[in-house]
């Protein structure tokens, strides 16, 4: 009987499913190369420098989104944003601040001016951008800096210890946060909230109010970002800082990050698509846009599968989650990102009462660790199959914790004893930690103590799963990535190409015309 320390799985079936995902990363960047959105565009002014706002029927509303409607009205957003910004200020003979200032003012109209000589505006664009690149530079630079002052948990060889604060203010936030990582947290996560994927626009400054979490702006993004580095200097340990970049301002919300030092970002090729309603293209484009600024940031992607087994059945939907992490692995390819920034996820989300569910799900975190072994894995606790009982809870999230370990995933997404019941509160979180201090702790270096049995249950089950994902891959393939999603092929829901919210905001560029350098800038692969 033969022992090994991983699970005996077909390198050529692993090859086979990356080969297909490169075939269908393909038809998506056909898309890309053709199509921009309005949430692309604004970023690249965000990127400019434009992150002010401006007073609109007393809200304040993004002067990105003010200018962006104004070249929308006259249709000019198809030779680019940043061609008419160029325009402007040579038009105008002001700077970004200056130009900014005066939309604000109402004293002109961005989308109105007189077109310039387009040989000066383009080399005037390109200078813009390579600064603003330069800037992006400096952002990361400076992160790092601060970040070889401390400790970093990443070296100690055991999983980040992950956990989420969603009071709804960014004051309470902090207070929760401190007290996580005083505990041992090693990464906050900031809970967006609801439906804030669905606004058009970035709220502006500081937010004391949020259901189910705290707005993601860039004002929220730099009250926490300064919380976490004093209280790591406290505890001399880099704490790792979370938000959403998904929805219909995701690649808005990847340059804001960057800019405020944000250290991951949750960010799926298909999580707006099946679970929002964003449209198909929407989501697609801003996708790719999104990456490349958190590639060149060196933020951490995390990615969504674990979500498609709250709609399936997990022990029978894994090859949906091991297909969508090599499509999200192959989208991440294609915007320049090194794989150690590819934080792919997936969950413990089986039914507790399975016979044998603890087998399959060391099967699939081991599996998942072998395919993308240079990947800093999220994983996920189990929430779908949680109640009240708060003493099996726990349980369960302990079992959660040693396959973290035992199978050396990346980050383990703490459960909460009281998942299923409200908001955790301070001692809730406080509980959890601990369980997972203990746990990591103690079983660190566990993985090199075992073997898996070549005909064991463990690895039939993996293997099965992976032969599973060649032949879903296969179908998808043959189908296109768009008719798949319409079909119910992922998490059991169906989603049109021309449907959903935001598609509106998509058009097509005007080849020859549409500037945007930021694409070589950032090292765009397609």
């Amino acid at each position: 009987m033969a022992y090994a320390s991983t699970i005996p799985l077909s390198v050529k079936k692993i090859a086979r499913c990356r080969q297909i995902a490169k075939s269908i990363g393909s038809e998506v960047a056909s898309l890309v190369k053709v199509n921009s959105t309005v949430g692309t565009e604004r970023a690249v002014m965000r990127l400019l420098g434009f992150n002010d706002a401006t007073n609109d029927q007393d809200l304040l509303f993004p002067v990105a989104n003010f200018i962006c409607d104004q070249m929308k009205a006259e249709d000019r957003l198809h030779e680019g944003a940043l061609y008419w910004i160029a325009n402007a200020l040579i038009t105008t003979g002001t700077d970004i601040a200056g130009l900014q200032a005066r939309v604000v003012r109402r004293e002109i109209n961005v989308g109105t001016l007189a077109s310039q000589d387009s040989k000066k505006v383009k080399a005037l664009a390109n200078q813009l951008a390579k600064a603003a690149y330069q800037n992006l530079m400096r952002y990361r630079k400076d992160r790092v800096q601060i970040a070889k002052k401390l400790k970093d948990p990443v070296k100690d060889k055991r999983p980040l210890k992950y956990v989420i604060v969603a009071t709804g203010n960014i004051f309470e936030d902090v207070i929760q946060a401190r007290s996580a990582v005083m505990d041992g947290a090693d990464v906050i996560a900031v809970i967006r909230s609801t439906a804030q994927s669905l606004i058009d626009y970035v709220p502006q400054g500081t937010t004391t109010e949020g259901f189910g979490g705290t707005y993601a702006t860039q004002a929220n993004f730099r009250v926490m970002r300064q919380a976490l580095d004093e209280v790591g200097k406290q505890v001399n340990r880099y704490i790792r800082l979370t938000n959403y970049c998904s929805g219909l301002c995701m690649s808005e919300i990847a340059v804001l990050a960057a800019m405020e030092g944000l250290d991951c970002l949750l960010n799926d090729a298909m999580y707006g698509i099946l679970f929002r309603d964003i449209n198909m293209r929407r989501t697609f484009i801003d996708q790719h846009f999104s990456r490349l600024i958190c590639s060149k940031s060196g933020i951490w992607i995390m990615t969504g599968e674990d979500n498609y087994m709250k709609t399936t059945d997990a022990s029978e939907s894994g090859d949906q989650v091991l297909a969508s992490q090599f499509i999200n692995e192959v989208a991440a390819l294609n915007a320049g990102m090194p794989k150690g920034q590819m934080s792919i996820g997936h969950a413990m989300e089986m039914d507790p009462n399975y016979e044998g569910v603890i087998l399959m799900e060391i099967a699939r975190a081991q599996m998942t660790r072998q395919i993308f072994p240079e990947a800093p894995l999220k994983y996920m606790c189990n929430t779908k199959y949680k109640s009240g009982d708060i003493f099996t809870s726990h349980a369960i999230d302990t079992i959660f914790n040693l396959i973290g370990s035992m199978t050396n995933q990346g980050v383990v997404l703490l459960g909460m004893l009281t998942e299923a019941i409200h908001t955790p509160f301070l001692q809730d979180r406080s509980v959890s930690i601990r369980n997972a201090n203990y746990v990591l702790k103690g079983s660190l270096g566990l993985a090199n103590e075992f073997g898996y049995r070549s005909d064991g249950f463990i690895a039939g089950f993996a293997q099965k799963v992976l032969d599973d994902a060649v032949k879903l891959l296969e179908r998808i393939d043959r189908m296109g990535i768009y008719a798949a999603i319409e079909k119910r092929t992922f998490a059991d829901v169906s989603r049109t190409m021309d449907g959903g919210k935001g598609a509106n905001g998509v058009f097509e560029v005007e080849r020859g015309r549409y500037l945007n350098p930021f694409f070589e800038l950032l090292g765009s692969q397609i």
